[in-house]
């Protein structure tokens, strides 16, 4: 989509730190981490957030938290615990609207959080 940041990254327009990638989705360190492990997981397709997501889209979130579970396991964070966030809306702190998923952990977590 045009004008947007995320699109741009995995267009090679920006560049990125990648650490995932396939033909359907996309996964980069996060330039403001909020843990040792802070990765962003987004598809390919534009979807704005949360609410855009269409019935046709139901493979691909399931493809992203595979991803997820994966970046987790090779990060060594799968086994003490980490978490996986969505931003919804600008109240929530999402701040790109392209749908994208937080990978965190790396350190102890509190609750509840914000």
């Amino acid at each position: 989509m045009n004008g947007c940041l995320f699109c741009a990254l995995l267009e090679g327009k920006i560049n990125a730190n990648f650490v995932y990638q396939d033909d359907h989705i996309g996964a980069f360190r996060d330039t403001k981490p909020q843990a040792p492990v802070h990765i962003l997981i987004i598809p390919r397709k534009h979807i704005a957030g949360l609410l855009d997501i269409e019935p046709d889209d139901h493979a691909l979130i399931g493809q992203i938290f595979q991803v997820a579970s994966r970046l987790a396991r090779e990060q060594g964070i799968a086994d003490s615990g980490f978490r996986v966030v969505v931003n919804s809306g600008a109240d929530a702190g999402q701040s790109v609207f392209h749908l994208h998923y937080h990978l965190i952990g790396g350190r102890l977590m509190s609750w509840p959080p914000g």
